[in-house]
């Protein structure tokens, strides 16, 4: 006989479904919860950064740049024929006299050649007095009829070319004698040696240097010139020289010469300021410094720290107003100190420039401008 259930165990099972129920509704939850939609990503902070505003000032600096002391007048002197160098007695700094020996080459080969020039000038003139002597006679024979024209024509003849033979003779002579004199090299005016190519034993080509002569007369100070401070300087303007290591000694210019083409390197232009009576201390080779007041104008100037690179170039980074974000612009630097830079182009007046902060940028980037409010 079956027996019904308790009373008490009804109940318990009336209290687990609402426990499976909430379970359910829990994970109900967690399901529609992992389907909506991902919280979106926070915008990072816009960066704070200094910055200037451009603006211009007259300006008419003075220029300072390092350059050295040449001479005007630099000769390298070579053989006009090859050889082997037999002496060289000049050394770099001598100062020689004009017309000094300065190297000599072996003269074996040119001495033969003149004597045997010599020789064929001898026997060309003995040819001559023979056939002058024979012209003469049978010019008397003709006057007295005791020989006939054709004779006589053929005497004349003979001596002509004689004469001739004798020409040649002494030009081969003066030539032999010409490089015989090519084999000593001598200084064509007074100067300082500044520089030799031979040494003694060595074979030269014809036109090697062998000995490079600083001619007296003048010096020159020798610059390396931006292209800008030529377009500012004043023309005729007198320039003040003075030595590096010791600014006492000093003398003034103006400039002599200009290149007419830019280094391809450093695109600066080598200048040469032609200096009125230099003193002894400016030696040939010295370290100077030369000073030139510029015409005043207009320029730009911003902080250096400002100033960073693009594509090799000097660069900076400018603020939109209106949408507060930067792009990187490349200008064109003048001259630069450790506090500020003067810039020539690039940049306009009233542009917003970052000063502070510029090696963590990158074009479009929204920054906030210290002072402003977030």
């Amino acid at each position: 006989m079956s027996r019904s259930p308790s009373p008490s165990a009804r109940p318990s099972c009336r209290r687990r479904r609402p426990d499976a129920a909430a379970g359910a509704a829990i994970a109900l939850a967690a399901l529609l919860a992992a389907c909506g939609p991902a919280e979106e990503a926070r915008a990072p902070e816009p960066r704070p950064v200094r910055t200037v505003t451009v603006t211009t000032r007259e300006a008419g600096d003075t220029v300072a740049l390092t350059g050295r002391i040449a001479a005007q007048d630099v000769a390298a002197l070579g053989f006009r024929i090859a050889g082997r160098v037999m002496e060289r007695p000049v050394n770099v700094g001598d100062r020689v006299a004009a017309g000094q020996v300065l190297a000599r080459l072996e003269p074996q080969n040119e001495t033969n050649a003149v004597r045997a020039a010599q020789a064929d000038r001898a026997a060309a003139q003995a040819a001559l007095t023979q056939a002058s002597n024979h012209f003469e006679r049978q010019e008397t024979l003709l006057a007295q009829g005791w020989t006939t024209r054709a004779l006589f024509d053929q005497a004349k003849k003979e001596r002509d070319t004689a004469q001739a033979r004798l020409d040649s003779a002494e030009a081969q002579l003066k030539t032999a004698d010409d490089l015989l004199g090519f084999t000593v090299l001598k200084a064509d005016a007074p100067g300082v040696v500044t520089a030799v190519g031979a040494e003694p034993g060595e074979v030269v080509q014809a036109g090697q240097t062998v000995v490079r002569l600083a001619r007296q007369g003048g010096r020159d100070a020798v610059f390396e010139v931006p292209a800008q401070v030529l377009r500012t300087a004043p023309p005729d303007a007198e320039i003040a020289v003075s030595l590096t290591d010791d600014p006492a000694v000093t003398a003034t210019g103006r400039v002599r010469e200009v290149a007419p083409e830019a280094d391809p390197v450093t695109r600066t232009f080598e200048v040469k300021v032609g200096l009125a009576d230099p003193p002894e201390a400016m030696r040939l080779g010295a370290t100077v410094t030369g000073r030139l007041r510029l015409d005043a104008q207009a320029v730009i100037e911003i902080p250096a720290s400002a100033l960073t690179r693009a594509d090799r170039a000097p660069a900076v980074w400018i603020v939109d107003p209106k949408t507060t974000t930067v792009a990187l612009r490349t200008v064109e630097v003048v001259r630069f100190d450790p506090a500020k830079v003067a810039v020539a182009g690039g940049l306009d007046v009233g542009e917003i420039v970052v000063t502070a902060g510029v090696q963590a940028l990158h074009p479009g980037q929204k920054v906030r401008l210290l002072g402003a409010r977030p």
